[in-house]
């Protein structure tokens, strides 16, 4: 069954993408992260134009922060602190990263740069993850047993000066490494079409030393927010949000986290980041092989500015 998508404008098969946004939901419960990461270059590989897939994941991973950013907060997992923190960050960083979206578009290189983007970010990410997984699940063969780190615990970034001090999460820090992984995070967000979540909740446990208990919680506001923005900027400046194709996506993604999170309740936590971090190598490199296949359509003609 056939269904147009007017911002794309070409004609999809519904039971594709609604498949495509139950598996990536699957994902995303089984692992609790956004599933941006795997959603973009999913619709990218089955044709549509990688500027509509990255505005309108964007707005697909806000509808989706929107009932876990809720559902943290009666639980009172979010630090409002230092969400706004990094919503100062993140905003700077959205509106960067959708006028360097509208930048290279003008200039045509807008595809060149994400699929650069992807590979370089996700074979990193990817191999880093798998990496970590591999050694703690032989670690645990092994029966060696590493001492976690306390959240809390100090590290040269809490030298810095500005310092803040966040009460739901016990931690007394510089407000300068908060804004710019904001920043970083916004940017990512704008022109990849990721939440970031996979990047934002380990750099907050490991780097911020902010605790488990407030991490999640506190990333997916930041997410939330930085999405909304990006979509309302893509689609005022660049006019690429198709709402046909969020709307299918978001059907499809709603039913497959359901068995995704059940799915991840069985499996360990070290057996989980190898899975990741495979997942996302493999995404990086399938970008990677297509940089240098030989197309089938040698030239194409596509609108790479925005007409007055």
């Amino acid at each position: 069954m056939q269904i147009y998508l007017p911002i794309a404008d070409l004609p999809v098969n519904i039971f594709l993408i609604l498949a495509m946004g139950a598996a990536v939901g699957f994902v995303s419960g089984m692992f609790g992260i956004g599933g941006g990461f795997l959603m973009t270059p999913l619709l990218i590989f089955v044709g549509i134009a990688p500027a509509v897939a990255v505005a309108s994941v964007a707005s697909h991973i806000a509808a989706s922060s929107f009932s876990g950013a809720i559902a943290y907060w009666r639980r009172r997992a979010i630090d409002p602190a230092l969400a706004g923190v990094l919503l100062c960050g993140g905003i700077i960083g959205t509106a960067l990263g959708v006028s360097t979206f509208t930048l290279m578009r003008s200039l045509g290189q807008l595809d060149l740069m994400i699929a650069l983007s992807y590979v370089a970010l996700l074979t990193t990410v990817g191999g880093v993850m798998a990496w970590e997984g591999l050694r703690a699940m032989l670690r645990t063969r092994r029966g060696v047993v590493i001492p976690a780190r306390r959240s809390g615990s100090h590290g040269w970034i809490h030298g810095l000066p500005l310092k803040m001090r966040f009460k739901r999460s016990k931690i007394y820090l510089s407000v300068i490494p908060v804004v710019v992984i904001g920043i970083f995070i916004g940017f990512l967000g704008a022109v990849m079409g990721i939440g970031g979540g996979f990047i934002l909740v380990p750099l907050m446990i490991y780097l911020l030393r902010v605790p488990t208990s407030t991490v999640i919680g506190t990333s997916m506001v930041l997410t939330l927010v930085t999405m909304l923005f990006a979509t309302v900027l893509h689609a005022i400046t660049n006019h690429l949000v198709d709402a046909v194709l969020a709307l299918i996506l978001m059907a499809g993604g709603v039913t497959g986290a359901q068995f995704g999170a059940r799915a991840g309740a069985r499996i360990r936590g070290e057996q989980l980041r190898l899975l990741l971090g495979l997942l996302i190598l493999a995404v990086g490199i399938r970008f990677a092989v297509e940089l240098v296949l030989r197309p089938e359509d040698l030239f194409t003609i596509r609108e790479t500015g925005v007409t007055e």
